[in-house]
């Protein structure tokens, strides 16, 4: 079977949490993007209070405040000059941080599920599930 139909169908496996090791991942990704839009507003209503009345600020209202939160998170580089206040870059640094632990629990999320379904075929006969 082609590479791409089968990750299509574990994509779909993964919705529908088919077995154990399906809903564990599915679980672990729908809280850590639960978490990360929470995370996302809360820094953005605190980038905005901390930022909006220094000057020269590019935060100005709480739209560019959520801009300015959701690159960070998304660890995407945009053109808005970065906090001026200490509160302001102290809570930059956080976010990126967060952002990158993010990343790398993701990677362990996707290399356990990986691992799992491994052990899943062997046990069943080396048969492939689809």
């Amino acid at each position: 079977m082609r590479p791409v139909v089968t990750a299509v169908r574990e994509i779909g496996r993964v919705a529908r949490a088919d077995t154990e090791t399906h809903r564990h991942l599915r679980e672990r990704i729908v809280a850590v993007a639960a978490l990360s839009v929470v995370v996302d507003l809360a820094c953005a209503v605190l980038v905005f209070v901390f930022e909006r009345h220094a000057a020269g600020t590019d935060i100005t209202n709480l739209g560019s405040a959520l801009f300015f939160s959701s690159t960070q998170l998304l660890t995407v580089s945009s053109a808005m000059a970065n906090p001026l206040t200490t509160p302001g870059r102290i809570l930059d640094v956080a976010m990126e941080a967060y952002a990158i632990t993010v990343v790398a629990s993701l990677a362990g999320m996707f290399g356990a599920f990986f691992h799992r379904r491994s052990d899943e075929r062997r046990a069943a006969g080396g048969k492939r599930s689809t």
